[in-house]
């Protein structure tokens, strides 16, 4: 297995790592924060996996898939937050290309999308993409997906780190599962949509699935195997305790403690936003708020 590396102006990075008879490409949108899109490679075309979130980085995106000169043959999307579908227009615009989700990942997808328009919008201004596209293809947990010498075996996941999530597992000597946001490589993580104690559930039953020597390509991050899981699981545990522990009769306090908390576990500032966003919908969730303000 070899990797390669190659900076983009816009501030996106592309590895590429051989896989058998395929290349995968990883390429980390970096700017404003990282989240990963992935190419996949054969002889004969592509087929890629989420398309990040801005138009600057969903624009770079196209231009790859055109630089390797080979036809899109597909799109596979893990999951419906907007920082891996937002850029389907750009990366898709002006081709006849199915994008292909499980039914619950298009629902929540064309459910939620006028609020994040709102809310994402906002924050993205100029950056966020006007223009956005949905899943137009169907697929469901067990399917083979073949696209020339590729096969992804689709898996639905049900609610996890989001309502709805998904992975596609490109079959082969080595196996390489694309799983979105299951994992979150050593940065904090999201967990606004409330769904922890599902997410729990998934990380413990692919453990016990996955070969050990899965690779697992994460949304944001570097790959990561199985083992790694358990470190996820981890931190929504302390994530949760942090909470419960916190005084809630002082709000703002009860939220400063929940972030040093997080950061004593994890020092660090990647995607800390993600995790602050995430404080009050799960305090709520598991009640303190009652006791406070």
């Amino acid at each position: 297995m070899t990797e390669t590396s190659e900076q983009h102006t816009a501030a996106p990075v592309v590895t590429s790592t051989a896989a058998g008879n395929v290349t995968i490409h990883r390429f980390d949108q970096h700017t404003p924060f990282p989240v990963n899109a992935f190419i996949v490679e054969d002889t004969a075309g592509l087929v890629v996996i989420d398309a990040t979130l801005t138009n600057t980085a969903s624009r770079a995106l196209r231009v790859k898939v055109d630089q390797l000169r080979k036809p899109l043959r597909a799109v596979l999307l893990t999951h419906a937050h907007p920082d891996h579908y937002a850029g389907l227009g750009n990366l898709v615009a002006g081709l006849d290309v199915p994008i292909l989700s499980v039914p619950s990942v298009n629902d929540v997808v064309r459910r939620d999308d006028a609020m994040k328009d709102q809310v994402i919008g906002a924050m993205f201004g100029a950056e966020w993409p006007a223009k956005r596209v949905f899943p137009n293809r169907m697929t469901k947990d067990g399917d083979m997906l073949a696209f020339g010498s590729m096969r992804f075996e689709v898996r639905d996941l049900g609610p996890a780190e989001s309502h709805h999530d998904s992975m596609f597992v490109l079959q082969g000597p080595a196996r390489h599962a694309f799983v979105g946001d299951i994992a979150y490589g050593h940065m904090h993580a999201y967990m606004a949509d409330n769904e922890n104690l599902s997410w729990r559930r998934t990380l413990q039953r692919l453990q016990s699935e996955l070969p050990r020597e899965t690779v697992l390509h994460i949304g944001h991050g570097a790959a990561v195997t199985p083992g790694f899981l358990t470190w996820q699981s981890t931190y929504l545990d302390v994530f949760d305790d942090a909470i419960r522990s916190a005084d809630w009769r002082d709000a703002a306090a009860a939220q400063a403690a929940v972030i040093k908390a997080m950061q004593d576990y994890l020092p660090n500032d990647d995607l800390l936003f993600l995790m602050q966003l995430s404080i009050r919908p799960n305090a709520d969730r598991l009640g303190v708020t009652r006791h406070g303000s």
